[in-house]
C-alpha cells in the first residue's frame, strides 16, 4: 500500500460567483488551523474560525454578498462553497478516517456531532435557539449552514444539543465538535493505505 502520510497536502480552491454572491474559498485538509476568514457577518466568521482551528483544517473565505438584502445568501453560499472546497481537497478520499464524532462541552452546554464522509448527503438537526440573533447573525440561519455544508462536502450529519441555556455558547459549542469530528473523519489513517473506506471500493453514488 501507498504510505500517504508523507504524501502532498491535500488542498481545494472554489471560486462561485453569483449574482448574489461573490466568494473565493480555499482549504487545506492538512495544515494547522491557520484562517483569514471575511464574510460581512461577524458571528459567521467568528463560528468558522473555530472550525479551522479547532479541525486544523486551513481555511481561507472571502465573501461579497448582498447582505443589503439579508444573510441568507452569504450564510447559505458559502457553507456551499466551503463544502464544495472541502470535497476538491478530499479527492477520492483514499485512506482517510471518513467518520468522526466528538461531544464538545462549553460551560453549560453539551453537544454531540457525529458525521459520515459518506458521499451521500444528509443532516440530522436537533438543536435550536431562544434567541433571534447572534451578534448580527440570524439564528434561523445556523442550521441552513450546516445543510448546505453537508450537501455539498457529501456528508452524513448528525448534530445534537444534549443541554444549553446561553445561545453563543450553543452555537459555538455545535461548531467546535464539527470541526473535532471532521478533523477524524479527514485524517488519513496509514494502515489504509491508498484504500479507499468502503466495501463498493467507492464513496457516494
Amino acid at each position: 500500500m501507498t504510505d500517504l502520510s508523507a504524501s502532498s497536502p491535500r488542498t481545494g480552491t472554489i471560486s462561485r460567483n453569483t449574482a448574489e454572491t461573490g466568494i473565493a474559498i480555499s482549504v487545506n485538509l492538512d495544515g494547522t488551523g491557520t484562517y483569514d476568514i471575511s464574510t460581512g457577518i461577524g458571528f459567521l466568521d467568528h463560528m468558522v474560525e473555530q472550525f479551522s482551528k479547532h479541525s486544523l483544517i486551513d481555511v481561507t473565505m472571502k465573501v461579497d454578498g448582498d447582505l443589503h438584502v439579508d444573510q441568507h445568501h452569504t450564510t447559505e453560499d458559502s457553507a456551499i462553497a466551503l463544502g464544495q472546497a472541502i470535497a476538491d481537497a478530499l479527492g477520492d478520499k483514499a485512506g482517510i478516517g471518513r467518520y468522526g464524532a466528538a461531544y464538545s462541552p462549553m460551560d453549560e452546554t453539551l453537544s454531540r456531532v457525529a458525521l459520515d464522509i459518506s458521499g451521500r448527503p444528509y443532516l440530522v438537526w436537533k438543536a435550536g435557539f431562544t434567541q433571534e440573533k447572534l451578534g448580527e447573525w440570524d439564528t434561523e440561519l445556523i442550521e441552513h449552514w450546516f445543510h448546505s455544508v453537508a450537501q455539498s462536502a457529501g456528508l452524513t450529519l448528525h448534530i445534537e444539543l444534549l443541554y444549553g441555556t446561553n445561545n453563543h455558547h450553543i452555537c459555538e459549542s455545535i461548531y467546535k465538535g464539527f470541526a473535532r469530528a471532521m478533523r477524524i473523519a479527514v485524517e488519513r489513517d496509514p494502515r489504509k493505505g491508498s484504500a479507499i473506506p468502503s466495501t463498493k471500493g467507492q464513496l457516494g453514488g
